[in-house]
């Protein structure tokens, strides 16, 4: 046919069929699960496979004008504090942003990635980037493979199309919503925001929205705390450029509880009974002392 002889007439295909028909491609599986079967394997065999569990809270917010995004700053590592000034909120283009919960690595790695792709677009292209682009490119590469890169990120961002909001899960599952949050105090959060948010609502009011619901999770949440990072895109007019408000730190928390008990609970000596006393004598024993 004549879609065959152009093909076969294209430069480059003497070369090819001088070198011989190409190899057959390998065939892979769509999953792999190796690494479920070794795990198994362990188990059965009595080696405990220990897991480090992270904390975070991180909440996003759309108000009239643009974007809200916050964030606590500690990173942990099981019972281990090993960070107390994290930055979660990772910058991804002038006009967007995101926020990492999961394993800090992974987040630190997707969102530098995903910034070089947007760079490398805005150079060829000479225009702005907008938030579904970064949204497809997250969201493509996480559920490639399917959760074991454990970078869930909440993106927020403002184009021409306006302010757009939205939370992907390590398996690249996609929710949008006016107001969102994630991570381990995301259960305090959220009700701070279901019971505060109101549509059109201005930027203090924003802005004073995520701070209360951040602070919410670090008080209710072991794995939350440190200091509060707001981040706020905002266009106050479609033709302008967009501006990013980056407050690091927005507010250093205090880790009280609002509520004090009026009086401590003391108990009186003898409460808890003495079952076996045993007193010993201590002796200190060191070196002889030497003359010269």
């Amino acid at each position: 046919s004549k879609a065959t002889v152009s093909v076969l007439n294209w430069p480059g295909t003497h070369e090819q069929k001088m070198a011989g028909p190409a190899p057959p491609r390998c065939q892979r599986e769509a999953f792999n699960f190796e690494n479920t079967q070794r795990n198994a394997s362990l188990a059965d065999k009595g080696v405990n496979i220990k897991t480090l569990s992270t904390g975070t809270t991180i909440v996003g917010c759309v108000y009239k004008d643009g974007i809200v995004l916050g964030a606590d700053t500690r990173a942990s590592a099981g019972s281990i504090v090993a960070d107390k000034k994290c930055q979660k909120i990772h910058y991804l283009a002038p006009n967007i942003y995101g926020c990492g919960a999961g394993t800090a690595a992974d987040c630190d790695h997707v969102t530098r990635m995903v910034e070089s792709s947007l760079a490398l677009f805005r150079m060829e292209n000479g225009k702005e980037n907008r938030v579904r682009q970064a949204e497809t490119l997250l969201k493509r590469h996480l559920n490639r493979y399917q959760g074991y890169v454990g970078a869930h990120i909440v993106l927020g961002g403002v184009d021409v199309n306006g302010p757009h909001l939205c939370a992907i899960s390590a398996h690249g599952y996609v929710k949008r919503h006016m107001y969102l949050t994630m991570g381990s105090g995301s259960l305090a959060a959220q009700a701070v925001l279901d019971s505060r948010y109101k549509d059109g609502c201005s930027e203090q009011e924003a802005k004073d929205l995520v701070h209360d619901a951040i602070a919410a999770g670090i008080l209710n949440d072991l794995g939350s705390g440190g200091t509060i990072d707001l981040c706020v895109i905002k266009r106050e007019d479609p033709k302008a450029p967009t501006k990013v408000d980056y407050f690091r730190p927005y507010h250093e928390i205090c880790v009280e509880r609002p509520y004090k008990r009026q009086k401590p609970v003391q108990f009186p000596k003898g409460t808890t009974g003495v079952l076996t006393e045993d007193v010993r004598q201590l002796f200190t024993v060191g070196e002889p002392m030497v003359e010269a």
